[in-house]
């Protein structure tokens, strides 16, 4: 990372410590944030100015460079988020007595409703896949587990046999921050799980890959970009006319239980979300069910 001089080396070699030790960030969150950092101290370093003296209206011309540059509004939010981390750090260490980020304001963008499947879409999903082949197990397996237990793809391919609770059908997951949780997993995803292990017991399993769930045929853990691809193929095999990821599976989960009655606290610690507003922006209710819900609830509608 290039910067403007030696204080400001030391402000960024402090704050990658702060995020490595003190926020426990992983590898690709860390480089996102100081990316972020990046970008703002390329601006200031044009400026001529360090960003302890960087001021409010600096910040500003910096976020508007943002747009002016075809940054969309959601990357934006994002770049500016990393930049208020940045500073919050800079205060809490004593670098600025003020923090020039308080009255920041993030571009607007309108909520977001990520594509979700059906039980049904679910299945049509996993039924389109050819157990004929060697993987084929494998990605039955896998988008059970996503639908069932609503993982992060980061979680998913780090998922280690040893997480397994297959008597009590728990999974152990370790999340954003290091922190682990405990999620019940389905018999449906149990039992794709057991058709999946006997195909993997006759992989050449690759030292240090023993114990993750998933792998390939040369018998490496899969990357996320691996279950991605794999999503995207077998969705157009399956006929589905939606944009499917990861993410789409645990949207997915989250608003099967959201529609099934559950609370959107326990949904919370399900998904792993520090914050009760990051669950509302994963729950979707569709029309009907708000119809349906009025028509056998409401006192104008009962006999």
């Amino acid at each position: 990372m290039m910067t403007n001089d030696k204080q400001t080396q030391n402000m960024v070699d402090g704050y990658r410590r702060y995020l490595k030790l003190q926020r426990a960030a992983s590898p690709h969150t860390l480089d996102a944030y100081l990316r972020d950092v990046q970008k703002l101290l390329d601006f200031l370093q044009g400026e001529g100015i360090g960003p302890a003296e960087a001021e409010l209206s600096h910040l500003q011309t910096f976020a508007a460079g943002l747009h002016d540059i075809g940054i969309g509004p959601r990357s934006q939010c994002r770049i500016l988020s990393g930049v208020r981390s940045f500073y919050r750090y800079l205060a809490m260490e004593g670098y600025v007595e003020q923090d020039p980020t308080e009255l920041l304001e993030s571009p607007v963008i309108g909520e977001h409703l990520p594509e979700y499947l059906t039980t049904q879409e679910v299945d049509q999903l996993k039924d389109s896949i050819d157990l004929s082949k060697p993987e084929g197990h494998r990605n039955r397996a896998i988008i059970e587990v996503l639908f069932s237990c609503g993982l992060r793809v980061s979680e998913l391919v780090t998922l280690r046999l040893s997480n397994l609770y297959i008597d009590e059908q728990f999974v152990r997951v370790t999340g954003k921050g290091s922190k682990e949780r405990l999620v019940p997993i389905s018999a449906t995803a149990l039992r794709e799980l057991n058709f999946w292990f006997m195909d993997r017991q006759e992989l050449k399993i690759k030292p240090g890959e023993e114990d993750y769930v998933f792998l390939n045929r040369r018998g490496h853990h899969l990357t996320r970009t691996m279950i991605l691809i794999m999503l995207k193929r077998q969705a157009d095999e399956a006929g589905l006319q939606k944009t499917i990821s990861p993410h789409t599976l645990r949207h997915s989960f989250a608003t099967a239980l959201l529609e099934g009655g559950a609370d959107l606290r326990v949904i919370q610690a399900l998904l792993g979300h520090e914050s009760i507003g990051t669950t509302e922006i994963y729950t979707h209710i569709s029309q009907q069910s708000l119809r349906q819900a009025v028509l056998e609830h409401h006192p104008r509608n009962m006999r």
